[in-house]
């Protein structure tokens, strides 16, 4: 198939992707019912807001600088923060935060599929909770939550901010637009009811480290005969589809060129899941290498990507955490769009790098058993790019 049939091709599987299947109109229908049931508003003695944010790692990142510059707006509030608890251990590193509360969101867990009632039996009995707890004010970060945004509207918490999307503007009382923007910039319009509008140059991206973490990662290292003198860089290359990895051959050269060329040792870094992936690379490897795969939390991670001279790998949260730590980058695109998801932070330090292919970004997260000959996004993306981008970003100007 050529490549101008090749992209034909694409857009008309995303676009019927992108589709609404009839369960999501009835869906639909079964919530406009719920958005008129008369729900009691809770009556708060105090400030407090709730901050829902269902996602992983990358995207909770992303939200961190909407909270910091929350706080700053309201300094006397309590803020709360309802997340799934594979984001507990993220916020914990943020003071501006005073609780951090755990659900299981449905569509999040990455557990079997649970049975139809129970998103709206889990709804009523955590709704019951936050009651208890009382809120002002709540806000639901991620554009199409309408789970949380019904959750919000059945706890009765009076001010629910959101997107005006279908399905979640219906249980909110402020909405916004939503557009084509970086998620950075997304959340915080989202808090803007309190902080206003924020100069693009006042906006805090950070993730703190601490001595503790930064200890563990000199002694894992010392382990493999690493001295604290000696230069890493860190390649973590492992992603949520297959449709965002890049081919392991590849990673072995960019792992024995870097390490020549900036005199580094090399460190991988993944889930347990995706040492099969990091194996396969290192076997083709020629130089020293160090695996930390399944081995550190994110805390930990943080201390290993702040020591490192530079991290790559596709799309994915970790990347979020190497800027967030100010080590320089290089992110590889495949089907989700970096203006939305691309590292926060200069160009010169953080690399972006994706195909001209017409279908990029479909948007596209999971083409199931399609074959991956015919989603050449990632493949287009050559060594020498990687390599060129990975030394400006050490040597910027």
């Amino acid at each position: 198939m050529d490549r101008e049939a090749l992209v034909l091709r694409n857009q008309s599987m995303a676009e019927a992707f992108h589709q609404l299947p009839i369960k999501h109109y009835i869906r639909r229908y079964l919530l406009r019912i719920v958005a008129r049931l008369p729900v009691t508003n809770q009556r708060s003695d105090s400030e407090r807001i709730l901050l829902i944010r269902p996602d992983h790692l990358g995207d909770m990142l992303l939200t961190t600088p909407a909270i910091e510059a929350l706080r700053r707006a309201k300094p006397d509030a309590e803020i709360h923060a309802l997340v799934g608890p594979w984001s507990a251990q993220i916020l914990s590193n943020y003071p501006q935060v005073d609780r951090v509360l755990t659900l299981p969101f449905p569509g999040f867990s990455r557990s079997p599929k649970e049975s139809i009632r129970f998103p709206y039996q889990l709804a009523l009995r955590s709704a019951r909770h936050l009651r208890l707890i009382g809120y002002d004010s709540a806000i639901i970060f991620r554009p199409d939550h309408w789970w949380g945004a019904m959750l919000a509207f059945l706890a009765g918490i009076p001010h629910r901010i959101g997107y005006d999307l279908p399905d979640v503007k219906q249980f909110l009382t402020q909405s916004f637009t939503h557009e084509k923007q970086h998620v950075v910039q997304q959340n915080l319009k989202l808090v803007s009811h309190w902080t206003r509008d924020i100069d693009l140059h006042d906006i805090n991206f950070n993730f703190a480290v601490n001595e503790a973490d930064t200890a563990f990662i000199d002694g894992y290292l010392a382990e493999w005969n690493i001295t604290p003198e000696q230069n890493i860089l860190c390649i973590h290359p492992g992603s949520g589809t297959w449709v965002k990895r890049w081919k392991a051959d590849r990673w072995a050269i960019i792992a024995d060129t870097l390490s020549d060329q900036l005199d580094c040792i090399v460190i991988f870094t993944g889930g347990d899941h995706e040492m099969s992936l990091v194996d396969e690379i290192t076997a083709q490897m020629s130089t020293p290498y160090c695996i930390m795969v399944g081995d550190t939390q994110v805390n930990q991670l943080a201390a290993l990507y702040q020591r490192s001279k530079i991290v790559l790998g596709p799309d994915s949260g970790p990347l979020h955490l190497a800027v967030a730590v100010h080590t320089p980058t290089v992110t590889l695109f495949g089907p989700a769009d970096p203006v939305e998801f691309g590292p926060w932070g200069s160009s010169e330090r953080h690399k972006v790098l994706h195909s001209d292919i017409a279908c990029q970004p479909c948007r596209v997260l999971d083409w199931g058993g399609d074959n991956p000959d015919y989603h050449p996004c990632m493949r287009d993306i050559s060594v020498g790019r990687v390599l060129d981008s990975a030394r400006r970003a050490t040597n910027p100007g």
